[in-house]
């Protein structure tokens, strides 16, 4: 026996698996450095991404340890043995027919994890697809309201309404439509033409510059907007043009909203309908949103609910004050419709 089987011998006594060893050669086993399947073959062979035979070795179990499920575990490596011996007799102890049994059931328990959650994420993923057919079903606009039932709605129907409209290419390509301002129990309703730049700043009709004009006019007549006049506008989207500036809406785009205008004006009460500009005026009128105003104004206009008086826009006679004389006589002869 060489120096080397007899260190072997007494250690393998030591660990009191002499008598096992003996045995094996016995039968014809091959020494510790032939080509036994080592435990980083037989691990390998169950999961082949299992740690490198030297780690396996450094680790290779003396006292048995628990695994996570608590079953036995490949037997921990006693801190008391020397490095060198471990590493000598480390592949024939971890060969030890537990070690073979150890790995695989450690990496049966590893890879049953990956169908659990790979079910979880197909549920999940079909779980999510599910949800997102069903949102873009809930999703899916109405169907436009028609003037007949825009005719029956009350105020909160109607804001509603206008919010969701998708009556024109104006609410359909994003713009956001603006709802008008003011008492909702009104003598006047004051109706300007289309949503602007200033309006969606201010999230009101007629802001700005033309609306603090505006207010002095109302003012004028023993009118606020707060109390006993309500502003709109006939087209509640902004029109812009492909810079995003404002444009002129389109007769399309008037005739579309016109109905929410109309509802507006029977649910405030009001007595007379002031126009402010020719687009709200033609709008109303039944007439070329391009006519003049000028062609218009001067008249008190005869119209189911209310009487319809058409004046320069705010927006107008701060442009051209000389205009203004022409805008207070207006409002004069609003006042004796509204009064008559």
């Amino acid at each position: 026996m060489s120096d080397l089987a007899a260190r072997n011998a007494v250690f393998l006594d030591e660990m009191g698996i002499g008598p096992l060893w003996s045995l094996r050669d016995a039968l014809g086993g091959a020494p510790f450095d032939d080509a036994v399947p080592s435990a980083q073959d037989d691990v390998r062979s169950a999961a082949p991404d299992a740690a490198p035979v030297a780690e396996v070795a450094q680790v290779a179990p003396l006292a048995p340890a628990r695994a996570d499920d608590g079953s036995s575990a490949v037997p921990r490596a006693a801190a008391s043995v020397p490095a060198s011996p471990v590493v000598t007799v480390a592949a024939p102890v971890v060969a030890r027919p537990p070690a073979p049994v150890a790995a695989p059931e450690y990496a049966a328990d590893a890879f049953a994890s990956a169908p659990a959650a790979a079910g979880v994420t197909a549920a999940a993923n079909s779980s999510a697809s599910e949800s997102a057919w069903a949102d873009d079903d809930a999703g899916q606009p109405s169907a436009p309201a028609t003037d007949a039932q825009i005719a029956l709605m009350d105020w909160r129907q109607l804001r509603a309404a206008v919010a969701g409209c998708t009556r024109c290419s104006l609410c359909r390509s994003g713009r956001k439509p603006l709802f008008g301002s003011g008492a909702q129990s009104a003598q006047w309703v004051v109706v300007a033409g289309a949503t602007t730049l200033a309006d969606e700043k201010e999230h009101q009709p007629v802001a700005g510059e033309s609306g603090k004009l505006l207010h002095n006019m109302l003012a004028a007549v023993g009118l606020a907007r707060d109390s006993n006049a309500y502003v709109t506008n006939l087209i509640k989207c902004r029109p812009t043009n492909a810079s995003g500036g404002d444009r002129a809406p389109t007769g399309d785009e008037a005739q579309a909203c016109r109905p929410y205008v109309e509802r507006e004006i029977v649910l405030s009460g009001a007595k007379l309908v002031l126009t402010l500009g020719q687009i709200a005026a033609n709008g109303l009128l039944d007439q070329p949103l391009t006519q003049p105003l000028s062609a218009t104004r001067g008249k008190a206009y005869a119209r189911a609910g209310a009487p319809l008086v058409p004046t320069l826009h705010p927006g107008e006679l701060l442009r051209r004050g000389t205009d203004k004389a022409l805008a207070w006589s207006d409002l004069l002869l609003a006042k004796e419709a509204s009064d008559a």
